[in-house]
């Protein structure tokens, strides 16, 4: 059965830093492409960033230069590093399997604000 566990989240102030980890399970976490998504009170879920198994990674422009998704395989784990944040960053971020999504997680709440 796949799992898919965010966390890290937390309030944070402009201009500060969070590491969110995604733990997951059920799946051979080694060859799958794994993404980052938010979802902003009253908008669509939207991509964030994407690692493949190799370790080869995509970002959206909104995120691009400030973000940095990482996995390690031995842990089954990805990682999004998140700097410079920005009020318009504040959303539930999730991770899912990218390209064929499984049952989403619970998910990460960050908000972002003085």
């Amino acid at each position: 059965q796949v799992q898919l566990v965010e966390s890290g989240g937390g309030l944070v102030q402009p201009g500060g830093s969070l590491r969110l980890s995604c733990e997951v399970s059920g799946m051979i976490f080694r060859l799958t492409t794994i993404g980052w998504y938010r979802q902003a009170p009253g908008k669509q879920r939207e991509f964030v960033a994407r690692i493949t198994g190799g370790g080869m990674t995509y970002y959206a422009d909104s995120v691009k230069g400030r973000f940095t998704i990482s996995r390690d395989n031995t842990e089954n784990t990805v990682y999004l590093q998140m700097k410079s944040l920005k009020p318009e960053d504040t959303a539930v971020y999730y991770c899912n399997r990218w390209g064929a999504f499984v049952s989403w997680g619970q998910g990460a709440q960050v908000t972002v604000s003085s």
